[in-house]
């Protein structure tokens, strides 16, 4: 792909210069970490300051580079078969994180994560791009439970944090190394470390990646079978990290990063009809053998962001500035397809010629600035005190297209050109050591949010009228070359259009470059133009419906108008919510001896809310309030000799109430008052504050260094979680025979989508000297229990006739049954050369990461297929 070019010729050079330095010259930046060498010491940062995990009150599960590197974790995706309890999808390029069944599946311009993201610390609000950042790491942080007080924003389910490699002072050194795998995959990857005078060094690191995420097209059409599916991924990224530091007590520095992500997208694949045809669930049909159609799959998304930090040691306290800009541009087409193969389907039968589609447009711009005073780490009393600012302007558009709509609809378009979020907080947070081994500490936070939004949402809509004023031509939009403006349309001010040339000039604007075969705007042209107000009739076999004809006003049938031509364009979008909350948390730490430690702890978090879409004459609630979380947390943390090493066991107990929950609810949006009772002609999915829930769980970590070089890492949490609160209605059932109306269903009782109550992670590893070097392997076992894809749990659906289906035979299964993924690695070091092989989801297990389900909808996002393959690495 030319768009690598650029990306690729930056590493080569970078690769070039670290392969040309002789190896005698140069000194280790960073050896590798042995099996032999198992620190319990490990760093983490969940208190804004360095500790020992064992030292932390709360779960915080961290792995570092060359762990992750061993472990096959090569994609931000697949982190989650080390953590239980962490769920990570790729829902159409937006990274989608839960943590221990806690999250947000709004992934739109209305919605936040609720699982916070950060770089080296820095909140980063839309984690599309986010596995971009996951090269040259020093270790990846996943603080489990809310972090309202000290990480604040959107930290309701807790954080993952991407910490990258730093530059060293007075050091020289870096790696190089290059892999290859199945499924024509290839990569590259290398940093350089640069002293540059005593006081001051840079680090420069860079990346590539070509790799197949594992779909297969299976159609048989000309000239879909020649569409690349979805998954394939061509991205390259570059880091500069800069580190000065003068004097003792100051400290300064900025990283600046570049990357870009080619391919074909992240669509899901909809296997509705799959399930309704054969009765089968999902585990029993190929969800990767997809029938694809229509327009090739595209992704580009650009990013790029600089952040900076400035510290500075006052003696009994310390002060840090932070500050971050990013910028993100995110642009999809959709591999469209006619869902998945399954048995006795026949793909000679499916219309191959269906451009139907969706766009998607990103684009995001947002600061990050914090000031921060500290007590330093010989205080009793160990305190912060912040401020934090946050601003992002987005601008964001969305085109679904239904090409040969036969009546009334061709398409849906939201287009925001302007989007902005703004926050700010103060925060307070403390430890008091009472004894020497009695601690309190406290915390407390509050914020303030705002939020507005201008733009245009709503239907394309052509109803075209034949001879005698049948129903209806068909429009044919989206065809091969096809183009929609999206953010450059040159107008978003539709409250004054209300008239057929009006309407049908806004709706010509709307596209950038026609389809081949496109008829829209030769159809309505000449009312944009104002020389025909019915426009201009075309009978063509793709867009009869097989019955209506051209009413014959000249003898040529060529230059007539419809009979009638009644046009529909997207209304007008302007929303706005403003809310504050306050978060806090308490909590005690008692050291019943060096190596044991108690905690019990109090928090509370808070994700943002926000507004829904606003339709004229609509019931839809115009805000929805942030949701909370109140968590009560018991634990410890315990080291202690075995087998005449150090050993770790740690243990944790939670309980979560989980209000003012924000469920997805089909509501009414053109209410007609004028009829008795009053009548409703269309329903939307809105956000609405109507449901709770109550979690508990138990998380243990186990770490043992045992003989023969053996380590043995356990991780396993334990989760109930439980609806208590939350009737919406049932969108798997949506009659649009009746407006769009769907029936009512509790889901009280339902478990949390994507929370498993058991998820096990075990690894084994071991390492022994063999001739000049040492061999090392290791073995990575996750095991998830089932879990559900959505609110609705298979509950049975019962249509508003009465009539009753189960959730399989209405094609609507959503449970994904338990499985065990298997991770391998094997490597041998010499000196500062190393060759591993790794398989990642050895067992190549299938399995369903998120799903949407709706009227005819049952949309599948997966994980990666099995991958495998070498890498060699040489570091100096």
């Amino acid at each position: 792909m030319n768009k690598g070019i650029f990306g690729r010729s930056a590493l080569l050079v970078l690769l070039s210069t670290v392969a040309a330095i002789p190896a005698y010259a140069q000194e280790p930046l960073a050896t590798e970490t042995a099996a032999d060498e198992r620190d319990d010491v490990i760093v983490v940062t969940a208190n804004r300051r360095e500790e020992n995990l064992q030292d932390v009150s709360g779960v915080v599960q961290t792995l570092g580079a060359d762990q992750l590197r061993r472990d096959g974790i090569s994609d931000l995706r697949n982190l989650q078969v080390a953590i239980p309890g962490l769920s990570i999808s790729n829902q159409e390029g937006n990274v989608e994180i839960f943590i221990r069944g806690v999250g947000s599946a709004n992934s739109t311009e209305l919605g936040d994560p609720g699982a916070a993201p950060h770089l080296n610390g820095t909140y980063i609000p839309r984690p599309r791009g986010l596995g971009l950042m996951f090269y040259d790491l020093e270790r990846v942080e996943v603080n489990k439970g809310p972090q309202g007080t000290l990480y604040g924003r959107n930290a309701v389910a807790g954080t993952l944090n991407i910490i990258t490699a730093k530059p060293r002072l007075g050091e020289f050194g870096g790696y190089a190394q290059a892999e290859f795998g199945n499924r024509s995959s290839y990569g590259a990857e290398g940093a350089i470390n640069i002293p540059l005078g005593d006081t001051f060094a840079l680090r420069a690191a860079a990346y590539y990646i070509n790799r197949d995420f594992g779909f297969k097209n299976v159609s048989t059409g000309a000239p879909a079978s020649d569409l690349t599916p979805a998954g394939l991924e061509e991205n390259y990224a570059g880091r500069l990290s800069l580190l000065w530091e003068p004097s003792d007590q100051l400290s300064i520095s900025i990283v600046g990063d570049y990357g870009k992500e080619t391919g074909t997208g992240y669509p899901g694949a909809n296997i509705f009809s799959a399930v309704q045809a054969t009765g089968l669930r999902p585990d029993k049909l190929n969800l990767k053998n997809v029938v694809y159609r229509g327009l090739q799959g595209e992704m580009e998304n650009e990013l790029w962001g600089v952040q900076g930090k400035i510290n500075y040691d006052f003696g009994s306290f310390g002060a840090e500035l932070t500050g971050s800009y990013r910028s993100v541009d995110f642009y999809q087409v959709n591999a469209s397809s006619e869902g998945i193969d399954y048995p006795g389907r026949d793909l000679s039968a499916v219309l191959y010629d269906n451009y139907s589609g969706n766009f998607w447009q990103t684009k995001s711009k947002s600061q990050v600035y914090e000031a921060r005073v500290f007590a330093n780490e010989d205080q009793r009393f160990r305190w912060n005190l912040g401020g934090f600012y946050f601003n992002e302007d987005q601008e964001v558009g969305y085109l679904a297209l239904a090409d040969r709509g036969y009546c009334c609809y061709s398409g849906t378009e939201f287009t925001m050109p302007d989007v902005n979020g703004e926050s700010y907080a103060f925060y307070a947070d403390g430890t008091f050591d009472v004894t020497d081994r009695l601690r309190f500490l406290a915390g407390i936070r509050y914020t303030d949010e705002k939020k507005s939004r201008y733009g245009i949402g709503g239907n394309w809509a052509l109803t075209l009228g034949g001879e005698d004023f049948a129903c209806c031509f068909a429009t044919r939009l989206g065809t091969e070359g096809f183009k929609p403006n999206l953010l450059d349309r040159p107008n978003f001010d539709v409250t004054g259009i209300n008239t057929p040339q009006g309407l049908a000039q806004f709706l010509i604007e709307g596209i950038k470059t026609p389809g081949l075969r496109d008829t829209l705007i030769a159809q309505i042209g000449a009312i944009a133009n104002g020389t025909n107000p019915n426009g201009t009739c075309i009978d063509r076999p793709d867009i009869d419906n097989g019955f209506v004809n051209c009413p014959a006003l000249n003898p040529s049938n060529t230059n007539g108008g419809f009979s009638y031509a009644n046009l529909t364009i997207p209304g007008q979008q302007v929303g706005s919510s403003e809310f504050n909350f306050v978060d806090w948390r308490a909590g005690i730490e008692f050291d019943v001896s060096d190596d044991n430690m108690l905690y019990a702890k109090v928090s509370t978090g808070h994700k943002s809310g926000g507004f829904n879409d606003s339709f004229n004459g609509s019931t839809i609630p115009e805000t929805f309030s942030p949701e909370k979380l109140l968590v009560y947390e018991v634990g410890s943390r315990n080291s202690f000799d075995a087998f005449g090493r150090r050993a770790v066991l740690n243990l944790t107990g939670f309980y979560y109430d989980y209000s003012n929950q924000v469920f997805q609810d089909l509501t009414c949006i053109n209410l007609d008052s004028t009829q008795t009772p009053p009548v409703c002609n269309g329903y939307s999915l809105v956000n609405r504050n109507i449901g709770a829930s109550r979690i508990y769980g138990a998380e243990a970590e186990l770490r043992l260094s045992l003989p023969g070089n053996f380590g043995l890492d356990i991780n396993a949490a334990y989760l109930d979680t439980k609806i208590t609160r939350g009737t919406v209605a049932d969108a798997r059932a949506q009659d649009f025979g009746a407006g769009g109306n769907s029936p009512l269903i509790s889901l009280v009782g339902n478990r949390l989508p994507l929370s498993s109550k058991m998820n096990v992670s075990a690894r084994l590893s071991q390492w022994f000297d063999a001739g000049p070097g040492r061999l090392d392997w290791q073995a990575l076992l996750n095991y998830r229990s089932s879990y559900f894809l959505s609110q609705f749990n298979e509950d049975d659906i019962v249509f508003l006739s009465g009539a009753r289906l189960t959730s399989l035979a209405a094609g609507f299964p959503d449970r994904q049954k338990g499985y065990a993924t298997l991770n391998l690695g094997i490597g041998y070091t010499i000196d500062n050369f190393r060759l591993e092989a790794w398989a990642s989801n050895f067992l190549n297990e299938e399995v369903s990461q998120k799903a949407l389900v709706g009227s005819s909808l049952n949309i599948r996002f997966l994980n990666d297929a099995r991958s495998y393959g070498l890498r060699a690495r040489v570091t100096f």
